[in-house]
């Protein structure tokens, strides 16, 4: 028997990663809003295959995915290698915003919001990452997307950070990555005017590591 129930999934209200058992995990981000993905040990490592969205898949048929899924792994077969296929047809990063904008601003009451989450990636993202395939992007692709913005416009290289992360956790769900977003929800930031500050008495070493800090990998 799962630790979730629908009822309860229902009446979330922290976002957060809830565990079903036996590996199955939802990330949870809001009313109607999350991933499922199934935690895996292969050839020695923990991997966390994604398992479709809280609004398409049902914690049923996340269990029914997840024992699949698991039956396929003790039988020998070479799960990661099948969704290795999938990640060779992943789209570019720009694309992917498309596609997650469009399944996302009905939900989006606030039409400035709708254009403000899009615009922003445009800005700031799509320059550096938007050519690139979702499959392949990670922490040192993100760092260089918020290393020009950490420190002169903070709020906004949170934004920016947290929507990439979901475009890729909705990637990673549609099995278009191995893995969620490579983020930790630590944010070090410094107040609008410290840039010269910061920079000069610790360099841009520091702050490079200090964003460093809010990644992991996997």
């Amino acid at each position: 028997m799962g630790k979730l129930t629908a009822l309860g999934i229902k009446n979330l209200k922290e976002p957060g990663r809830y565990s079903d058992g036996e590996g199955l995990i939802l990330k949870y981000a809001g009313p109607g809003k999350g991933s499922w993905f199934l935690r895996i040990q292969y050839d020695g490592r923990r991997r966390d295959i994604g398992l479709g969205t809280l609004a398409d898949v049902s914690l049923v048929q996340a269990r029914e995915a997840a024992r699949a899924m698991r039956r396929d792994v003790k039988d020998g077969i070479d799960v990661l290698a099948r969704r290795e296929k999938n990640t060779d047809e992943a789209p570019t990063f720009r694309a992917a915003v498309v596609l997650v904008h469009e399944e996302n601003k009905s939900a989006w009451k606030n039409g400035k919001h709708q254009t403000q989450w899009i615009r922003s990636l445009e800005t700031y993202a799509f320059p550096d990452i938007g050519d690139r395939k979702v499959s392949d992007i990670g922490v040192p692709a993100i760092r260089d997307v918020l290393s020009p913005i950490w420190l002169k416009k903070p709020e906004t290289a949170r934004r920016v950070k947290q929507r990439i992360g979901s475009v890729l956790d909705w990637a990673c769900a549609k099995g278009y990555r191995d893995s969620e977003a490579p983020m930790r929800s630590a944010f070090v930031s410094w107040g609008e005017g410290e840039l010269d500050t910061v920079v000069g008495q610790h360099g841009m070493d520091f702050v490079r590591h200090s964003i460093d800090q809010c990644f992991e990998e996997g």
